[in-house]
């Protein structure tokens, strides 16, 4: 039976590339997506995720609107559009006006709680932007804890940040939330730069993505692509002309868990300190006393993403 999935987004271009393998995998059945404000504000993150749903035929897909802001912090300080990567609206035709009012009614927040209320607790919450919504849902009905089987989550790093030299984007720009989900008790798993770094997609890749000929494989070639552009003018990977997908790597993880390489390992989330705000702290060697509480992944399996990728948007709907 495919997993039970919900994704919890901050549409930009990786976001848009997780949403479309998650929508197309036989092995995953995506119940809905939620959006949060995080690669840009959050109306552009819920209109970006409806035309990817347009685009690639799955309209029926529900998307409901999160948090605008985060927990405890300013949004004036906090709020980082990351827009040479992602821009504000994603490179897809706008929705006509007969899908404009396609947006479900209701609080994404709310909409989580009564889903998760009402399952079998068989739906696997997968967090690729910041963790306000799922934070919030947690702080206003924590009885849906009980229900929640995993948490697989992208955010954070160990060896280096990629919003300050310590902090990840998505655990920096909400960490109070963060640190809330990942203390929450139940099944987590992490994704962090550790592991999307290892596991880039290059331009040759996106040439064999758009010659699938399916509007899922363009549309990744083209969010990529620009992804390629903005790596190799402020954050050159190991090798030139290649760029991390990093939520796609943790829906492919949702797949295929051996994709990546993770340790089970306390870790916690700065929320306090003047340089390391928002910093993943991972105890690889138990000085803390504390009990492990998450699967941290530190490698990833490059050629299984890649392949994974070119099976899963070679479909259409």
């Amino acid at each position: 039976m495919p997993t039970k999935v919900i994704l919890d987004v901050d549409t930009g271009t990786d976001d848009a590339v997780a949403l479309m393998v998650a929508a197309l995998s036989p092995d995953l059945e995506l119940i809905g997506a939620t959006t949060v404000n995080g690669n840009t504000a959050v109306h552009n993150c819920t209109e970006n995720t409806l035309r990817v749903f347009d685009w690639i035929g799955r309209p029926e897909i529900p998307v409901r609107q999160g948090m605008s802001r985060p927990l405890a912090r300013s949004q004036a300080t906090q709020l980082n559009p990351a827009s040479r990567i992602h821009g504000d609206l994603l490179d897809l035709p706008p929705r006509g006006a007969d899908s404009r009012a396609r947006l479900q009614p209701g609080h994404a927040v709310d909409w989580l709680i009564d889903t998760l209320l009402a399952s079998d607790g068989d739906i696997t919450l997968v967090p690729v932007g910041p963790l306000t919504n799922i934070a919030t849902a947690i702080q206003k009905e924590p009885a849906i804890l009980e229900k929640i089987p995993e948490i697989v989550i992208m955010g954070g790093a160990h060896d280096h940040g990629n919003s300050t030299a310590s902090a990840e984007f998505n655990i920096w720009l909400d960490p109070e939330a963060a640190r809330i989900v990942v203390n929450c008790g139940r099944q987590i798993r992490m994704i962090p730069l550790d592991a999307t770094h290892r596991a880039l997609v290059s331009l040759d890749d996106c040439r064999a993505l758009r010659a699938l000929g399916t509007p899922a494989g363009e549309a990744a070639a083209r969010f990529v692509e620009k992804r390629i552009d903005g790596y190799d003018a402020t954050q050159p990977m190991h090798r030139a002309g290649a760029a991390p997908v990093h939520d796609a790597l943790a829906v492919c993880a949702v797949i295929d868990p051996t994709i990546v390489t993770a340790y089970f390992i306390p870790v916690d989330v700065e929320t306090g300190g003047e340089l390391s705000v928002g910093r993943t702290v991972c105890d690889f060697r138990f000085r803390s006393g504390r009990p492990a509480n998450v699967q941290f992944a530190m490698d990833a399996d490059e050629p299984k993403f890649v392949a994974m990728l070119t099976e899963i948007l070679g479909r259409t709907a």
